[in-house]
């Protein structure tokens, strides 16, 4: 939707509440309101729960401003506009790791317990009500609250269960990544389809009785009742905000006991049993915080195969924000406790396979917008994952090369590592594949790619002698 206001441009994940829209303008992020939601919102913002959970960074700033520019879809002007802050980057649910996703779910619940108290509650109980600034999630849809009705159950309640509990039971109980299933269902997990992943003695696992066999079996009882019919039911059995509110701090209470089952990969401890030398490393930093102080301090920095965030940690002390992108879940998890720990404000670590990246989503493909669209960043670390992905996926040089440098905003840098084919670790991955099947990976094939792509600006050899450092300049 494109309003006739030049510049004004809508957020394509946001239709599905028609009482609210997000559009932005002139560099701004907006929301508009119909009359009830801009009643609604004078309501809110006269309550007492509301504005300490701004004041603390919980919920995102959000102020009103003048609505006789905008209109909505049917020409219509709003009754009211608020002006959100904006995020510094934009990421979905299944680019987080499990403590990410049990701390937005915290998060969700504890903004969901202040506004039962207050009188208020959420209209739904998505994992995209949420984004990040650094570790700290931030609740963002402020357009969901609205005045709580006694006797009527939380709206929201199947969509937190679908996109925040079950992803956390199916890794907590069964081991099981959730982060393809996010990822292939924009409304999340079904209970239909976590009750057959729950039976036998995996029934009676903490949270599965009541939040996947019993809801599964409502939905079923009450598959062609109306929802008013539910609220009737609810309101004459004595439903009330004070059973709410407990089941809110039962649903808070199963989700603190939650911890991940998983196995160490090898990628938990690459760090140490890599192959780099004090030298290379020291080396190495150099050439990268060199990079970042080579021109203007950089808005946002994308850190290619983070691991442990090292990088990241150095990009940070330049840029104004850090994408840290990790393809194995268990090391992204230990990451963002280590940078929560530190309070990182500034560096945002996320799960995605660098040969298999974030696509577009939902209705449309756009609903969820791709990594590729919402990543253009000044500056691309790309360090040690050329041989990884040329060699252990089979990623011609050509196309990563393109992959890397269409990262870049026009005008940014790239930091690329290659890894000489006699390097120990590429010599470890070519011993899995046929002799002779990558003829094309050779350091002078990768330079001429980049050049012809970019502006070289140094090279540094490692004093390993089977490494080289680049960075080069997009466009130039």
């Amino acid at each position: 939707m494109t309003t006739p206001d030049t510049g004004v441009r809508a957020e394509p994940g946001s239709f599905r509440d028609p009482a609210n829209r997000v559009f932005y303008a002139d560099g701004e992020v907006l929301r508009g309101l119909d009359a009830r939601a801009a009643e609604d919102w004078r309501a809110l913002a006269a309550s007492e729960f509301f504005p300490p959970l701004l004041a603390a960074g919980k919920v995102c700033g959000t102020e009103p401003v003048a609505s006789d520019r905008f209109r909505a879809p049917d020409g219509e002007p709003w009754a009211a506009v608020l002006r959100h802050e904006r995020v510094p980057f934009v990421s979905h649910p299944y680019e987080w790791s499990f403590g990410m996703l049990r701390d937005a779910a915290l998060l969700h619940l504890e903004v969901l317990r202040a506004a039962l108290a207050a009188g208020f509650t959420t209209k739904d109980g998505s994992a995209y009500n949420l984004q990040w600034h650094g570790v700290r999630p931030v609740f963002i849809d402020v357009g969901s609250f609205e005045p709580a009705r006694d006797g009527e159950p939380w709206a929201g309640y199947r969509q937190f269960c679908q996109t925040l509990l079950y992803p956390l039971l199916l890794t907590a109980h069964l081991g099981v990544d959730f982060q393809p299933w996010l990822r292939a269902q924009v409304d999340g997990i079904p209970p239909e389809q976590m009750r057959r992943l729950f039976t036998g003695a995996r029934r009676l696992l903490p949270g599965v009785p009541t939040h996947v066999h019993l809801h599964s079996a409502m939905q079923q009882r009450h598959a062609t009742a109306t929802t008013s019919d539910v609220r009737a039911q609810l309101r004459t059995a004595g439903y009330s905000r004070e059973l709410a509110l407990a089941a809110v701090r039962r649903i808070e209470k199963l989700i603190h006991r939650l911890a991940p089952r998983r196995a160490r990969s090898h990628w938990f401890d690459y760090q140490r049993t890599c192959t780099y030398s004090a030298g290379d490393r020291a080396a190495k930093e150099r050439f990268v915080a060199a990079a970042l102080t080579a021109g203007p301090p950089p808005g946002l920095v994308l850190d290619l195969g983070a691991n442990d965030g090292r990088y990241a940690r150095i990009a940070a002390r330049h840029a104004r924000y850090v994408v840290a992108v990790e393809q194995d879940p268990a090391v992204v998890d230990d990451l963002y406790a280590a940078l929560r720990a530190e309070d990182q404000r500034r560096v945002l670590p996320l799960v995605m396979d660098l040969a298999d990246p974030s696509p577009g989503g939902g209705w449309r493909g756009v609903e969820r917008a791709a990594f590729a669209t919402r990543a253009r960043a000044d500056l691309v670390l790309a360090l040690a994952v050329v041989h990884h992905l040329a060699i252990g996926r089979n990623v011609p040089l050509v196309q990563l090369v393109d992959q890397l440098v269409d990262a870049c905003a026009p005008g940014g840098r790239l930091v690329v590592e290659f890894v000489h084919p006699d390097d120990p670790m590429a010599r470890r991955l070519l011993a899995n594949r046929p002799p002779g099947i990558f003829p094309a990976y050779r350091r002078d094939e990768f330079v001429r790619l980049l050049a012809a792509r970019c502006r070289i600006e140094r090279r540094v050899e490692l004093p390993s002698g089977t490494r080289t450092l680049y960075q080069a300049v997009v466009g130039g």
